[in-house]
């Protein structure tokens, strides 16, 4: 049998290995693009995720799983009027950027949880225009849909418009 070296590194071993494994396998989901042409953004989506109905002003979508009405990403952009400004004169996000999409734009990633329902939000401001883009789920679920909200944050891309 196991002597106790060898069984607490096996333990080890399991738990890192567990812990490491997604649980969601984001190469085997079937990906869409959804493109908005007024603030010229896109982002991948599941394409089996459901859309729900478009705001007249077109500024973004939300997308639901069809598995859970409560998992919801969504994406929307306005004009952004003028940049805060602090005490010296700066822009109070000069520098303080957390996050870089695989297109290269810079911006900030956060993620609350809550008791009852979490989620990752993405803001970038990019020619006058501030970006947004967000997954939220019900707490209990959000370890298993991190992994595709961040793969989804990290594609967002601003294409121009």
């Amino acid at each position: 049998m196991f002597n106790g070296k060898a069984f607490c590194l096996l333990a080890f071993s399991l738990t890192l290995w567990a812990c490491s494994t997604p649980i969601l396998d984001i190469t085997s989901i079937r990906w869409k693009t959804y493109s908005n042409s007024r603030y010229g953004f896109e982002f991948p989506y599941p394409s089996n995720w459901n859309p729900l109905n478009a705001p007249t002003n077109d500024d973004g979508i939300a997308f639901v799983s069809p598995k859970n009405s409560d998992v919801e990403i969504r994406g929307w952009a306005s004009n952004q009027l003028s940049k805060p400004i602090n005490g010296d004169g700066e822009s109070e996000t000069s520098g303080s950027y957390n996050f870089q999409t695989t297109q290269g734009l810079r911006g900030w990633l956060l993620v609350e949880t809550g008791n009852t329902v979490s989620s990752m939000k993405l803001t970038l401001n990019q020619n006058q225009v501030e970006y947004h883009w967000q997954g939220k789920s019900p707490s209990q679920d959000f370890a298993n849909y991190h992994p595709l909200f961040y793969y989804i944050a990290q594609q967002y891309r601003v294409t121009g418009r």
